[in-house]
């Protein structure tokens, strides 16, 4: 198994009651738990992409490449890069150059995105954005792949002989992901291309990703592929790790009843009773590290899944105090959870060193 944590940048940092950061210091701050996160045992840590004045993550490739120079081991990903809003050969030029910058540790998860800011951001219709990002993959694979492209799509304008450089440093280019949340759009455009599926598992019921997951492996049987050799991620949020389980959920509960009020205004829309439900039935790790364990074990035999995307800012994280006893629920997870994940579940991704470049 393997572990991956994220970030969407929020302009204040964990810790109910911390002052407020600089926007420079806010960014040095992630690069700092990049590196702690590199240190405590993830395997990849991921920057998602958000055009939204509440969040600082409008650029991910640029923080990675930072983050790129300061690690040597972890991957790198984003969580995911909004194609829709992007425009294809722009995208495809900067990971690519991030690719290079990481030697090699580029992992690129893309999505359509579900900021409602964002397209009125880029004067993007609504009804265009699931189209926008199956074309804009398409011309990303090509140009990645291939030289002298010429291509024409509705988005942009049309390509004769094209060729970007840089190409990626990774040979066959490297591993792209389909975010999955809300639709099987996502589903089927990953099961076309054979590619692996992340699915976010965050704030609705297990049942309703697993659906999503269920549609992923039909539709790749369907289009030729392997369903049961599929690479699939799933998020989970941070842990809340205690000796014992009642202290979890003593340390939980306000954080809960605290994150539904900030997030979900209409508490109809938030689709838990309680915090027990959201426990049982939703993505929350919370109790001790051997409970945690089993709930992971039991997900994975659901999603059959290889990743764990493990919150390191999330929704209880937030709202527990100070960032440091966010870190110390993860440190004891990587310490007592992780080992057990690691040895039941093999993986066959994220092998450390550098890639060695080859010639286009």
């Amino acid at each position: 198994m393997k572990f991956l944590a994220s970030t969407l940048v929020p302009k204040q940092s964990t810790g109910a009651g911390r002052p407020p950061l600089s926007q420079r210091d806010r960014f040095r701050e992630v690069v700092d738990l990049a590196l702690w996160a590199e240190r405590i045992g993830y395997d990849a840590f991921g920057v998602g992409e958000r055009h939204n004045p509440a969040l600082l993550s409008s650029s991910p490739a640029v923080i990675l490449s930072h983050i790129a120079a300061r690690t040597t081991r972890i991957r790198l990903v984003t969580t995911v890069a909004v194609l829709s809003l992007t425009d294809p050969v722009r995208a495809a030029e900067d990971y690519a150059t991030l690719d290079h910058l990481s030697d090699g540790r580029l992992d690129l998860i893309i999505g359509k995105g579900g900021d409602p800011v964002a397209p009125g951001v880029f004067d993007v219709a609504d009804a265009d954005l699931w189209d926008r990002l199956e074309e804009g993959y398409e011309l990303v694979r090509r140009l990645w792949r291939e030289e002298n492209v010429t291509w024409e799509g509705r988005f942009r304008p049309k390509l004769t002989n094209a060729t970007i450089e840089p190409h990626p440093l990774q040979r066959p280019a490297p591993r792209v992901w389909h975010g999955s949340a809300t639709s099987p759009r996502s589903t089927e455009l990953a099961a076309r291309w054979g590619d692996p599926l992340y699915s976010a598992n965050g704030l609705r019921r297990v049942d309703h990703y697993l659906d999503l997951v269920r549609h992923y492996r039909e539709r790749l049987a369907f289009h030729g592929h392997e369903p049961d050799t599929a690479l699939v991620a799933v998020g989970v949020h941070s842990p809340i790790i205690t000796d014992r389980s009642q202290d979890a959920l003593a340390i939980a509960r306000p954080a809960y009843e605290v994150s539904v009020r900030e997030h979900f205004s209409d508490r109809a829309a938030f689709p838990f009773d309680s915090l027990e439900d959201f426990l049982q039935n939703g993505s929350a790790l919370v109790g001790t590290a051997e409970q945690i364990a089993e709930k992971l074990m039991g997900l994975q035999q659901k999603f059959g899944n290889q990743v764990f995307g493990v919150g390191v800012e999330g929704f209880f994280s937030t709202y527990t105090n100070e960032l440091g006893s966010t870190r110390d629920h993860l440190e004891r997870f990587f310490a007592e959870v992780a080992p057990i994940l690691r040895s039941e579940i093999p993986s066959t991704i994220w092998e450390t060193g550098p890639v060695a470049a080859q010639p286009v």
